[in-house]
């Protein structure tokens, strides 16, 4: 009876921290970047650690670069009774391209509908470039812009990007790059 006492503010706390961590410094959007000329995607992914609640390392945001020929779009199902039934999300996955090993897997869409018209324009715009792409009834928003979100939404940290990635994923490579990822003399 008292070990119980003992450890239920302790257990209490470790199972409601993370939470509370997660309403205060989660981002506002986790966007994804495509560099058609670069044939690169950026993440900018937020990650958190359940069980290790006060590590510098396992908490925060951390952009990531992949090569856009090594990911892929995968559709995960799941049975959640109580909850709709069967779940269908869409992944991207990154694969190592010399042992086709799955190294990392980023959250795309919550639907496959949504999931599939999305990787269909990001293919397109990968493939042929920002002319091919429909004209959207809706444009695309800036979510760091205030204008629209409920106020909860306006106290999240805003996206900030790495400069050095900021810049390298709007631009495109310079010469001396492109002639060395194809091994051409230039």
């Amino acid at each position: 009876m008292n070990t119980a006492l003992l450890l239920s503010p302790p257990v209490v706390a470790w199972v409601v921290i993370p939470y509370l961590k997660l309403d205060a410094v989660l981002p506002r959007d986790e966007p994804v970047r495509f560099n058609r000329l670069r044939r690169k995607v950026y993440f900018y992914q937020y990650r958190f650690d359940r069980i290790l609640i006060f590590s510098s390392k396992r908490w925060g945001v951390k952009p990531v670069t992949y090569n856009w020929d090594d990911v892929t779009a995968e559709v995960y199902r799941v049975y959640a009774p109580g909850h709709g039934g069967l779940i269908e999300n869409v992944m991207l996955s990154v694969r190592n391209p010399e042992t086709d090993e799955v190294i990392d897997r980023v959250f795309f869409t919550h639907d496959l509908y949504h999931g599939e018209t999305y990787w269909a324009i990001a293919r397109l715009f990968m493939q042929q470039g920002a002319e091919a792409l429909p004209k959207f009834v809706h444009p695309p928003r800036d979510w760091n812009d205030d204008d629209g979100l409920s106020h909860m939404h306006c106290l999240a940290p805003k996206v900030a990007w790495p400069a050095e990635i900021d810049l390298e994923s709007r631009s495109a490579p310079a010469t001396e790059e492109v002639c060395r990822s194809t091994s051409t003399r230039c």
